[in-house]
Order: C-alpha cells, then sequence, then structure tokens
C-alpha cells in the first residue's frame, strides 16, 4: 500500500510543479484508473497533500493545486552577507546540454546554445541543509568542473576567474514540502517543510548569468529581514 500511494504522490507533486495554480486534477476514478491503483490509494495520497498545502479540496467541485500566492515585494537589499557556519557542497549533477526554448527564453540565449546544469547539496558542518539546481550559460565558464563548485564562493569564483560580476538578481521565497528525491538527499522524511527559493541572477552588463532553483530545510534554516515603513506600508 505505502509503495503505490508514493506513486500517487509523485504522480500528484509532478503535475503540481508543472500546472498552474488552482488547476483541476483528474478524479479519484481517473486517477484510479490511469496509475493503476486503487481509489482508497489515491483517496489517501491526496489527502495528505492537502494537509501539506500542496492541494485543496473543495466540496462538490473536486480537488486543485494550491491557489495563486499572495505576493508581497520589499525594497530591494543592497548587499547580501554571507550565511552563518561553514558551508560546503556535494555536487551530484555536472552536464551540458542545449538550452531548449523555455529555459533559452529566461536565460535570455538562442535554444541551441549549451547550457550547464548543475545539482549540489549545500552543507553546514557537514549536514545536508540545501539542494541548489544552478543552469547557466557554459560559454561563461570554460573549464569549469565539479570539484570548483565543493568550496568557496561561487560568486567570487565567477568573478575572479571568469570575470563575471553578478549585480543583481530577482528573488522569491514560498513554503514547501519536500519531495522523495529531495528528502532522500537532505536526509528527511518526505513532505518535510522547506524554504523554496528561486532566484535569476544578472551581472553588471544586464545578461542573465544563473537560474537557481533550491529548497532550505524547514528545520535548519531561517532568514532575517530589516524593514523600514513609510506611509505606503501595509
Amino acid at each position: 500500500m505505502t509503495i503505490k500511494r508514493d506513486l500517487v504522490r509523485r504522480h500528484l507533486l509532478a503535475v503540481v510543479e508543472n500546472a498552474d495554480p488552482g488547476t483541476p486534477l483528474s478524479s479519484e476514478r481517473d486517477l484510479a484508473v490511469e496509475l493503476g491503483v486503487s481509489r482508497p490509494t489515491v483517496r489517501a495520497a491526496i489527502e495528505e497533500l492537502t494537509e501539506a498545502g500542496v492541494l485543496v479540496r473543495r466540496h462538490g467541485r473536486g480537488t486543485f493545486t494550491s491557489p495563486r500566492k499572495v505576493t508581497q515585494e520589499l525594497e530591494s537589499v543592497t548587499a547580501v552577507p554571507p550565511a552563518e557556519g561553514h558551508w560546503t557542497s556535494r555536487v551530484v549533477e555536472f552536464r551540458v546540454a542545449p538550452a531548449g526554448p523555455p529555459r533559452a527564453s529566461r536565460l535570455e540565449i538562442a535554444p541551441e546554445e549549451p547550457v550547464l546544469r548543475i545539482t549540489r547539496v549545500r552543507l553546514v558542518d557537514d549536514e545536508p541543509i540545501a539542494i541548489e539546481e544552478l543552469e547557466l550559460p557554459a560559454r561563461l565558464v570554460p573549464g569549469l568542473e565539479p570539484r570548483d563548485l565543493e568550496e568557496g564562493n561561487f560568486y567570487r569564483l565567477l568573478r575572479e576567474r571568469f570575470g563575471v560580476v553578478v549585480q543583481d538578481a530577482l528573488q522569491t521565497l514560498e513554503p514547501a514540502v519536500t519531495n522523495p528525491g529531495q528528502a532522500e538527499l537532505l536526509d528527511v522524511p518526505v513532505y518535510a517543510p522547506v524554504l523554496r527559493v528561486q532566484r535569476t541572477t544578472r551581472d553588471r552588463e544586464g545578461r542573465v548569468v544563473e537560474l537557481v532553483h533550491s529548497v532550505y530545510r524547514g528545520d535548519r534554516y531561517r532568514i532575517t529581514s530589516k524593514l523600514r515603513f513609510d506611509a505606503t506600508s501595509g
């Protein structure tokens, strides 16, 4: 039963990842037929994801992906200090592939241009804290190797070795839960709370130099901010 329920959960998480907020799911009966499991198994998986806030059940209407998030934009930060602790990384994926249309659009490059895709587990004092997925034009970092990403500051590496000076980024943060793959890398239970971070970074020339998708353990990581208020503050 657990194996089949995990199958349903993985399927539903994939649907949520690729669907717009508020998208209706297939009926329990259709999901059961599609996945070759019983309706109670589908129902149990849906209930777990509903409790985690990933799905929303509406009486008489069905089950939907969570509604669109309410966004609050904070004043830009002029400098980002390093997080405390001794940070290291373990690279679990390092490959080059053509960008393809969707990713090329976000990186503002041609679809056929090679993109370096890196996944690394970030550790603090040898304990996994985050998973970071980096995507950047391969031409910006000729000769970069996995071992270069195990220690030190990535932005310092870009600046000192490749002459790429990052200047600003658009970043979003929102709560989420781990999927099975993330849970294994972070050594936490499936559906453990995490902070999901997405960032698009530009350099001084205005070029997009990286796309970042990260998840940070909710039990080990927090962010504090200093705020200023004016007459428009809510």
